[in-house]
């Protein structure tokens, strides 16, 4: 679960509540979240997270109307594949019943996720929220990016899957003619919904305070011009899922020739078969019995086309990305450009 490097383990899908008066029927249409469950995720990474390594915990709070309102969150444990006898789902439960004894809000909204440089679309993290949104429909996942907000501004964002996505993983029908079918690209799998950070008055009066008291020359890192390494790593790992996408193509390209490659076999077959049945015919004899050609030439295996999108999915989010972040940086290289000009 919360010690894995950048393939983290499925979390386990929760039992199925909701909050008094919520309606399964509405969609989620904002996320409101306590100052102190981002503070939370935040501590949870810098003492559990290194490098490439992925945090996970649960979300807790309840549904007003569209609102999904996320007001605690606890970290999963720590432990390796040697600990077989860890019980993720009891101690999820055991964590649950007791916040409920201090009068916590306990209800399951969802999970969060740290990520690393962005790489976060992937299978797990799909199966994950699968499970989620078919036991609890308002449930989400939170995207905790702390090398972005290293950069200067808190990377937190909210995703869930689109109905269309869900009917497909429900079905199970991941053929390249099924998600033709059902009109699915990468674009159409996940969808983000808008976060609200709420505090209460004493913290915003506390928040306020320390900004009073935080110096100016803390804050000239915001201006720092060099960007190599975070713009390198992304283009690295940009250029390594889009190698993956071009072996996924050469797949692709390679059972679409060996079918048609059946396909015209099969067709040769019955025309001889049908040649050799007219000949004998006319010798007098009997033909020959028809067999099953569908036995005889079982088609080639498709490859699954949910990986590609996925994989493409992840090539999006990586050049969106790289997109703020060079906009950015251009933003900080003009205005630096216009400080010397006006020394000058």
């Amino acid at each position: 679960m919360a010690t894995r490097k950048e393939t983290p383990s499925t979390p386990t899908a929760p039992m199925a509540s909701t909050s008094p008066g919520a309606t399964l029927d509405s969609p989620v249409k904002q996320i409101q979240i306590e100052g102190l469950v981002v503070l939370k995720m935040i501590k949870h990474y810098q003492e559990e997270g290194q490098g490439s390594e992925v945090v996970q915990g649960v979300l807790l709070g309840l549904v007003v109307e569209d609102r999904l309102e996320i007001t605690n969150c606890f970290p999963f444990p720590q432990h390796t594949e040697d600990d077989a006898d860890f019980d993720e789902v009891q101690y999820q439960m055991e964590m649950m019943r007791s916040l409920r004894h201090v009068n916590i809000d306990h209800l399951h909204v969802g999970w969060y996720q740290s990520t690393y440089y962005g790489s976060f679309v992937s299978r797990a993290l799909l199966d994950s929220q699968f499970s989620y949104q078919h036991a609890i429909e308002e449930s989400v996942v939170l995207i905790y990016d702390p090398i972005k907000t290293a950069q200067g501004s808190l990377s937190l964002k909210a995703y869930r899957l689109t109905p269309k996505l869900m009917e497909i993983c429900k079905e199970k029908d991941f053929s390249a003619e099924g998600l033709k079918k059902a009109m699915i690209g990468f674009e159409h799998m996940f969808e983000e919904v808008p976060i609200v950070i709420k505090n209460s008055h004493l913290i915003n009066v506390l928040m306020w305070e320390l900004e009073e008291k935080c110096t100016v020359a803390d804050k000239h890192e915001l201006l720092n011009l060099s960007s190599s390494n975070h713009l390198e790593k992304s283009l690295q790992l940009l250029m390594d899922r889009v190698d993956d996408m071009s072996q996924d193509i050469v797949k692709y390209n390679t059972y679409s020739r060996n079918l048609s490659k059946q396909q015209q076999q099969k067709h040769q077959y019955i025309q001889r078969r049908q040649q050799e049945n007219a000949q004998r015919q006319t010798r007098g004899e009997t033909p020959l019995p028809e067999e099953d050609v569908s036995k005889m030439f079982k088609p080639p295996q498709p490859p699954p086309r949910m990986d590609t999108l996925l994989i493409a999915g992840q090539i999006n989010n990586y050049c969106q990305n790289v997109k703020e972040f060079t906009s950015q940086n251009l933003g900080k290289l003009f205005m630096a450009e216009a400080l010397q000009g006006h020394n000058s």
